[in-house]
């Protein structure tokens, strides 16, 4: 069984002897690379292991817990992404944020006690509140 060239054997740790290779676009960690991902696992193993959220983690948390997270930021993109479109914008700013999170069931479950500033509310008016009409034309009021 040969040994991979330029590493310390086999390849399960330890500093990387390269840094970003010259005259080419930089490429992600090798297991966000492995696992199809876009977000950091190397990150995020880092900072479950700062955090101390565990005192053991395996091998797959940070794998799983990236993939979790790309595809929180991922949906709520897209609605975002949608409502800004429905209101004619380029941009998603904190507004679109809100809309996309309170009008999705599941991620207004999730993020029920999140405030996100500048995102305001979503726009409802109480059936209450609105005129009635009664017959013959006019408004009656009962108190």
């Amino acid at each position: 069984m040969s040994q991979p060239k330029g590493g310390k054997g086999d390849g399960k740790g330890g500093k990387s002897t390269g840094g970003k290779k010259s005259g080419g676009k930089a490429k992600g960690s090798a297991r966000s690379r492995k696992a199809g991902l876009t977000f950091p696992v190397g990150r995020t193993n880092r900072l479950l292991r700062q955090n101390r959220y565990a005192s053991r983690i395996g091998k797959a948390a940070p794998v799983y817990l990236a993939a979790v997270l790309e595809y929180l930021v991922a949906e709520l993109l897209e609605l975002a992404g949608n409502a800004s479109r429905d209101n004619m914008k380029k941009r998603i700013n904190p507004r679109f944020l809100t809309l996309a999170i309170r009008n999705d069931e599941e991620l207004n479950k999730l993020l029920a006690g999140v405030t996100i500033a500048s995102g305001g509310v979503l726009p409802n008016i109480q059936q209450i509140l609105l005129k009635k009409k009664g017959k013959g034309g006019k408004h009656s009021q009962e108190l």
